[in-house]
């Protein structure tokens, strides 16, 4: 079906055999029109009830109102459609950390009628030019502070770049958006157009596209938050995840403009920060990952967080020491939950009424999830085995057929985690069932690490796993064979990370390395990463 007049994404989609099965869609909250552009109960649905004045973003420096917000997101829009030549199926690239302008630029790209790629700031000009190449990207939207790297992106998709934020030239975007009008008539979407392409963890080599539509983005709306956090106009939401992770997407824009609430942003959020924007902005709901959690609890003391009413773990296993130790201190309970990026948010969590310390949780409304073994088989309470999900959003990889049929099988989606349920029907986690390193809320792929690593011109080897880290939760652990055993030194270690950090985002460098002049591998040469772990 024609969705676009680029409608590339559309015709990448898997094919409808491989597509993972629906469910829980005929409940009233959600069920979408035909023709839905999702910005608009979003954002426009708040200026025509009126609420156009109240606050939608605040920052440490800048308020913005719901009018704020539509008005530069029209702009933005009739920059990208005039002056920038975008047509509807378009894909654009935002490179910015969290802030006003980036969400601006989310919602003008789907106004325009194009499909948002959110990447994260700390990625780099290779791990860039793939994601461009592989989804072939014709526009990107890039703060200036981060112009470096995509300065030295080159790709024949990229047709046009453009910069905000004291960008010099005469064609930056907000001296584009002065002339322009602060109204725009949005795209004319179906329900079942693509609205978002989300990018795993892997950017080297084939990464795979995770494709979501209009109406999961506001279907989402109605599972997690309603099931756990119950918003309100008066709730202020807050977090670490960037906007690139679909988990920051929806804790810190979605959620709180679907309920008519604000959010506050931070660009480069730490435990301490967050703690001041708690006290300082009266935060209600504040998202962030096990590890900041462990951190702000040793210095909440420190703080008035007394506005706060919930918290939100994800993007690893929480610790339920971790859960205790913040209990503790503030009578207040974490909540657990997992999600994908396949699934755009979270599947699995609990809220105050059912919760129970140390489970991820129960599958929250829209839903429903099992234990299966290698065959597909429903596995009996109590054992480990594969997590299987489905429900009001699946997986649905670009161009990826042999990724799509290990993700789908039989129209359930395998999120790659063993599980076990207990006879009340609570999840628990017992590990990844992938070489997946979940370090400090960063899903990091050991393939990628070592992908990255091979390039080195002193390395001939190397193997990347995870180690277990009480701070982090997991630590990347490059085991490296080099050309010249001379050169082994801890110079070389600090060397190999300085130069990694340089060539790919710093936050998947290995921090712990060890030279060795062999790597274990069985008879046929397939490197056995069990015994390095």
């Amino acid at each position: 079906m024609k969705h676009y007049e680029d409608n590339f994404a559309h015709n990448n989609l898997p094919n409808q055999d491989l597509m993972p099965d629906y469910s829980f869609l005929d409940l009233p909250q959600f069920q979408r029109p035909e023709m839905l552009n999702c910005v608009h109960r979003l954002l426009d649905y708040h200026i025509e009830n009126g609420n156009g004045n109240n606050i939608c973003i605040r920052t440490f420096t800048e308020t913005w109102t719901y009018q704020d917000l539509y008005e530069k997101s029209n702009q933005i829009a009739h920059v990208l459609v005039d002056d920038l030549g975008l047509k509807s199926g378009n894909r654009v690239l935002i490179r910015s950390a969290n802030n006003p302008m980036m969400v601006a630029c989310w919602f003008a790209i789907l106004k325009a009628g194009g499909i948002v790629v959110a990447t994260m700031p700390l990625l780099r000009a290779k791990e860039l030019t793939t994601i461009i190449d592989c989804a072939e990207i014709s526009h990107t939207i890039c703060d200036s502070e981060l112009s470096e790297e995509m300065n030295l992106v080159k790709s024949n998709f990229l047709k046009k770049k453009i910069y905000f934020r004291n960008s010099p030239e005469a064609s930056g975007l907000e001296k584009l958006m002065v002339s322009k009008p602060k109204t725009f008539s949005n795209y004319h979407s179906k329900s079942d157009s693509i609205a978002l392409i989300g990018f795993t963890s892997g950017t080297t080599g084939l990464p795979k596209m995770t494709s979501h539509y209009h109406k999961d983005i506001l279907n989402i709306c109605e599972a997690f938050p309603q099931y756990s956090l119950q918003p309100t106009q008066n709730d202020v939401f807050t977090g670490s995840p960037p906007l690139g992770f679909t988990f920051g997407l929806g804790g810190l824009v979605l959620f709180p403009m679907y309920f008519g609430a604000s959010t506050f942003l931070i660009e480069k959020p730490s435990p301490d920060i967050l703690l001041q924007a708690i006290q300082d902005h009266k935060i209600t709901i504040c998202f962030t990952a096990p590890t900041a959690w462990r951190i702000i609890t040793t210095k909440v003391n420190e703080f008035n967080i007394s506005s706060l009413r919930k918290c939100v773990s994800a993007g690893e296993t929480l610790p339920l020491k971790v859960w205790q130790d913040w209990y503790d201190v503030t009578g207040l309970k974490i909540i657990d939950g997992i999600g994908a990026t396949e699934m755009l948010h979270i599947f699995i969590s609990s809220n105050e009424n059912n919760m129970k310390p140390g489970a991820t949780g129960v599958a929250i409304t829209g839903y429903e999830a099992k234990i299966i073994d290698t065959n597909g088989n429903e596995l009996p309470r109590n054992e480990p085995g594969r997590l299987a999900v489905r429900g009001i959003t699946g997986c649905k990889y670009l161009n990826r057929e042999d990724k799509q049929k290990e993700y789908v099988e039989n129209g359930w989606n395998i999120t790659g985690d063993i599980f076990r349920q207990d006879d009340d029907g609570y999840f628990w986690f017992v590990a990844r069932g992938d070489d997946m390193i979940i370090s400090a809320g960063y899903n990091i792929a050991a393939i990628e690490v070592e992908s990255v690593l091979l390039t080195h011109e002193d390395i001939l080897e190397c193997a990347v796993v995870g180690l277990p880290n009480e701070e982090r939760g997991m630590l990347v652990c490059a085991h490296i064979v080099l050309k010249h055993q001379t050169k082994a030194t801890e110079s070389m270690k600090n060397h190999i990370q300085h130069w990694f950090k340089q060539t790919a985002a710093p936050y998947k460098y290995p921090r712990v390395i060890y030279f060795t002049e062999s790597l274990p591998k069985t008879e046929t040469g397939k490197i056995q990463r069990f015994k390095l772990k």
